[in-house]
C-alpha cells in the first residue's frame, strides 16, 4: 500500500515539481557558498604585543674623532715691497709770516708831569732864575718811589751830576738812549748790567739842584743818535 501511495504522490505533475525545487536547492547553496563572506568573530582579539627586547644598559662610548692632517702647503716666499726711489716733493709753509712784535716799552714812573718836553722853545726856570730848553719831562712822584727801565738795554753809565744829580743812562740799541736824573744815591744798577723793560733801576730823589723846585721827582728824557727826542712820543711807541 505504501509503494502505491509514493508512486502516485510522484506520479505526474509532482515530479517535475520536486525536481525543480532540488534544482532551486542547488542553485541557492551553491550561490551562498560563493558569495556569503563568514562574519568576523566579535570577541576581543586584540592581541598583546610582545615587549621590545631590552637594551643593556652600557654607558655611552665617547665619539672618535679623526684628526686631519693639513694639506701640504707650497712655501711661497712673499717678496718684500720695494722702496719708493721717488723723492716726494717738499711740502710749502703757507703760514703767513707774522712780524714781531715792537720792544715792550714801559713807563719809568707813574705821576704827575710838572715840566714838558721843549728843545726849541725857551721855558722859564725858577729854580734858575733863568729861560733856557728843557731837554726831557719831570714827572712828580713821592720820594723813594720805584723806577722802572723803560725798555731793555745795557745800562752805558751811572754818574753823579752837578745839577742834575744821581744819573742812570741805559742804551737801547739803534741809537736810542734815555737817561734817568734826580734818583737817590746809589741806584740798583751798575755800569755794564743788562736790563729788561720794567726792572728797577733806582727810587726817585731830589737830587736834581737845577731841578730843586719841583721836589721829588725823576727827570727823564730819551736821545735818537744824540739828538733829543720827545719823550712822551717815545713813550707811546
Amino acid at each position: 500500500m505504501g509503494k502505491r501511495t509514493m508512486k502516485t504522490v510522484l506520479g505526474g505533475g509532482g515530479y517535475y515539481i520536486a525536481l525543480l525545487l532540488c534544482v532551486a536547492a542547488i542553485g541557492v547553496g551553491g550561490y551562498y557558498a560563493l558569495f556569503h563572506t563568514p562574519a568576523e568573530p566579535t570577541g576581543d582579539t586584540t592581541s598583546q604585543e610582545e615587549p621590545l627586547p631590552t637594551q643593556s644598559q652600557e654607558e655611552p662610548q665617547a665619539p672618535v674623532i679623526q684628526t686631519m692632517e693639513p694639506e701640504e702647503v707650497e712655501d711661497q716666499t712673499v717678496p718684500a715691497p720695494q722702496e719708493e726711489t721717488e723723492t716726494a716733493a717738499p711740502v710749502l709753509d703757507d703760514t703767513p709770516v707774522v712780524a714781531a712784535p715792537p720792544s715792550l716799552i714801559v713807563t719809568p714812573v707813574e705821576g704827575e708831569t710838572v715840566a714838558a718836553f721843549s728843545a726849541d722853545e725857551l721855558q722859564y726856570d725858577a729854580t734858575m732864575g733863568d729861560w733856557r730848553t728843557h731837554d726831557g719831562i719831570d714827572i712828580q712822584a713821592p720820594e723813594g718811589t720805584q723806577v722802572l727801565a723803560a725798555e731793555a738795554g745795557t745800562v752805558q753809565s751811572v754818574y753823579e751830576d752837578n745839577l742834575m744829580g744821581t744819573v742812570v743812562v741805559i742804551d737801547h740799541g739803534d741809537g736810542v738812549q734815555t737817561l734817568y736824573a734826580s734818583l737817590q744815591p746809589d741806584p740798583a744798577v751798575e755800569t755794564g748790567d743788562s736790563v729788561t723793560a720794567g726792572q728797577v733801576i733806582g727810587q726817585v730823589g731830589s737830587t736834581a739842584v737845577a731841578e730843586a723846585d719841583r721836589g721829588a721827582h725823576l727827570h727823564f728824557s730819551v736821545t735818537q743818535d744824540g739828538e733829543p727826542t720827545d719823550p712822551e712820543a717815545y713813550l707811546k711807541g
